[in-house]
């Protein structure tokens, strides 16, 4: 009986150490931009990833935002490739014109920031434009460090802040 007790003691003891260790499993930090389907994209901005609970869908499979950098409006090649599908779709939509918002974290002067921003609009309509989309089809409106997606103060929050955005407008 005594032998039976331990036994059935060390399965319990094996089985909790077996689900906690499985509950701490992480996620491997790669560098580069992944995408495993249409449904589940993630991309990695300065090693924060920024996943689909941020990246809104200008058209089915079109994200509608990119990100940049701290301090910067270079576009990196994930958001020149998300713009180029952007360009396709607007070649395909010939009527819709759109407008980018450029966005920026909360760190720096207000007027820093909107002049940020329109940085960062005008960086993606000129790629765009260079993808060969009318400018007469784009506008751009800064909103600086105003509308943010998310206000927690953090690496995370800022990758997810320093952003364009394009939206219909017709």
């Amino acid at each position: 009986m005594l032998s039976t007790f331990k036994n059935l003691n060390r399965f319990l003891v094996l089985s909790l150490a077996a689900l906690i260790l499985a509950a701490c499993t992480t996620t491997p930090q790669d560098t580069a931009s992944t995408s495993s389907s249409s449904a589940s994209k993630v991309e990695v901005v300065d090693g924060v990833y920024v996943g689909t609970d941020t990246v809104e869908m200008l058209a089915v499979d079109v994200p509608d935002r990119v990100f940049f950098a701290y301090d910067s409006y270079s576009l990196t090649s994930a958001a020149q490739a998300t713009l180029a599908k952007q360009a396709k779709w607007l070649k395909a939509n010939g009527s819709v014109t759109i407008a980018i918002e450029g966005h920026a974290d909360e760190r720096g002067t207000r007027e820093y920031n909107l002049a940020l921003g329109d940085r960062r609009a005008n960086a993606a309509k000129d790629y765009l434009m260079t993808q060969g989309i009318s400018a007469s089809r784009i506008t751009t409106i800064s909103f600086g460090k105003e509308r943010p997606v998310n206000s927690a103060s953090n690496n995370k929050a800022w990758a997810q802040n320093r952003r364009s955005v394009t939206v219909r407008t017709n």
